[in-house]
């Protein structure tokens, strides 16, 4: 397969500007604000978002967060469920750490002025999701979570008159020190705000909580500002990148037609948890059979088997049918949802909902440690960005909400006892590059067809060839859209090279040419770095095989 080389660091030019902060929080979702928040007590924050600090992915989050608060669940039975859903991949300290810590982490929000939804007892309303066996999500308005848990952060965050926020700005690359630690970053203000142009700013640590990567594909739940530059920014510095391969596909995106293309509509998983049922275009169900929870077995599971109904029909939908609810359910449960199908022309109380997998979630990301320590020192990361271990080859439903919460809390603890020291910059000679923002559509189209749902060997050595002559195309001028481009283009070459190099099925990671889970040769994860970080050569994606330990936890619940 050929591996297409990228750049070691963006072509920008010179900082105009510095500035200085002992913590930068990049993104301003449910980890980067609950990271800011906690941070505040320390020393002084500096909160950096690409757009307008309310948005990003979280404020789409539908179904809810999981946690065991409800009468007979407990953390063990909230740990079993997601140790199967990651499919013998999960970290259990890591699985452990979230399921223990996540129930004070949701009261915490609660206490911060998050109003989830209640019975008329006047205690949390807990629903059921696909993979869990216990009614443990709590929810918000309905389907509309994460909204609610975004507005009672940015409330919270923009009345602490000791952070500081820049919007409308997009992180470049970090600045290093001599011994390779982080120093600070170089970033781009477009043109809002009182900053402007490209800057650097000093830190004692930089904490990445900047979201997916969902942009690399023709559809997304995930929003325009998902291009995953994050993941490329650790992986141009040096980082250990890991299990990239597996990208959670929903399984039930609301299908707009062939045409459709960037951030699809979801049709959350909670509606399905309320008894809404897949059918074919015949009407006839065809999960039962397919897994023991039928309709709410685990996102991969229901995925595939949307998939193999397409194929198998040629059609290029399937059909969700929640007639059952009636008008009143709707309303009241899924009033996001409602008003989003009949805005496309749908109405769910009286028709099918056509609904087909479109990319959702990347469970792997950067390397941390149980506290949100990455491979580079003064470099913390912590949701969808991070990869924790907690999801392994495919994350549980309404886990991530959790996540983020609960590591960025870890992060901020374990900075109160070992806070780095400010590092002076050493000057940055790697050999900067870019890509053309032209290439984006096509990118998308290579890895949707090559990479998507379903992967083989020849499908990944034409995607990578085809990205390989992307990047080769002459760039144009550094600007917002060609650094974008840059990152998904190095994001989809580090994906494409670990899903060729997985050769079994597994969670979320489809191999038609290796259709089975092999434990004895892939009971492990695959550490992604960037080759040749000093050769005058662009570097290319290199990968280290990394084993888990022998868990008997692990491979009797996955």
């Amino acid at each position: 397969m050929i591996a297409a080389a990228v750049p070691q660091r963006l072509a920008a030019p010179a900082p105009g500007w510095t500035d200085a902060a002992d913590f930068v929080v990049i993104g301003s979702g449910v980890a980067g604000l609950t990271a800011a928040l906690r941070l505040r007590s320390i020393g002084s924050v500096l909160v950096v978002t690409k757009d307008v600090i309310a948005s990003g992915s979280t404020q789409w989050a539908q179904g809810g967060i999981a946690a065991a608060m409800g009468p007979g669940d407990t953390p063990e039975d909230h740990l079993q469920d997601t140790l199967v859903a990651g499919a013998g991949l999960c970290d259990v300290e890591a699985v452990r750490t979230l399921v223990t810590e996540g129930p004070a982490a949701v009261q915490e929000l609660i206490d911060l002025g998050a109003r989830f939804d209640e019975s008329a007892a006047g205690v949390l309303s807990l629903t059921r999701e696909g993979g869990h066996h216990r009614n443990r999500i709590a929810h918000a308005g309905g389907d509309a979570t994460g909204a609610e848990i975004e507005r009672a952060l940015v409330a919270a965050v923009t009345r602490a008159d000791d952070i500081r926020i820049i919007e409308h700005a997009l992180v470049l690359d970090l600045l290093k020190a001599a011994d390779g630690a982080v120093a600070g970053v170089t970033l781009h203000v477009m043109g809002e705000g009182q900053l402007d142009g490209v800057g650097a700013i000093r830190a004692r640590a930089v904490i990445l909580a900047s979201g997916g990567m969902g942009q690399i594909y023709a559809a997304t739940t995930n929003p325009s500002v998902s291009t995953g530059d994050g993941m490329a920014l650790a992986l141009r510095a040096g980082a250990k990148v890991r299990d990239l391969e597996f990208v959670q596909f929903h399984p039930t995106v609301l299908w707009l037609g062939k045409s459709a293309k960037g951030q699809q509509p979801l049709v959350s998983e909670a509606v399905r948890g309320e008894g809404a049922v897949l059918v074919d275009h015949e009407g006839k169900r065809f999960m039962q059979g397919q897994h023991e929870m039928a309709d709410l077995a685990p996102r991969d599971i229901v995925a595939k088997a949307i998939m193999r109904q397409m194929l198998a029909s040629g059609k290029d939908h399937m059909l969700l049918d929640a007639r059952h609810f009636g008008d009143e359910k709707w309303r009241v449960r899924f009033p996001t949802i409602l008003a989003s199908c009949r805005s496309h022309g749908i109405d769910p109380v009286r028709e099918l909902i056509p609904v087909a997998p479109a990319c959702h979630y990347s469970s792997g990301g950067v390397w941390t440690d149980l506290h949100g320590r990455t491979s580079i020192p003064g470099l913390y990361a912590c949701g969808e960005v991070a990869c924790t271990g907690v999801h392994g080859a495919n994350r549980l439903a309404s886990n991530s909400l959790l996540e983020g919460l609960v590591f960025a809390r870890r992060i901020a603890v374990l900075l109160e006892q070992e806070l780095p020291e400010f590092r002076e910059p050493i000057a940055d000679d790697r050999v900067p590059g870019l890509t053309d923002a032209d290439v984006v559509p096509e990118l998308q189209r290579v890895m949707t067809m090559g990479a998507g749902v379903i992967r083989s060997a020849p499908g990944l050595t034409e995607a990578a060839a085809a990205l390989a002559k992307l990047i080769e195309q002459t760039p144009g001028e550094p600007g917002t859209p060609a650094w974008e481009a840059t990152n998904l283009v190095t994001v989809g070459s580090a994906l494409i090279a670990a899903a060729y190099a997985r050769e079994e099925s597994r969670g979320s990671h489809w191999r038609e040419d290796h259709p089975d889970r092999d434990d004895s040769a892939w009971l492990g994860g695959l550490d992604i770095t960037l080759a040749g970080q000093n050769d005058a050569a662009r570097p290319v994606t290199a990968f280290a095989r990394r084993d888990f330990p022998s868990d008997a936890e692990t491979r009797n619940h996955g």
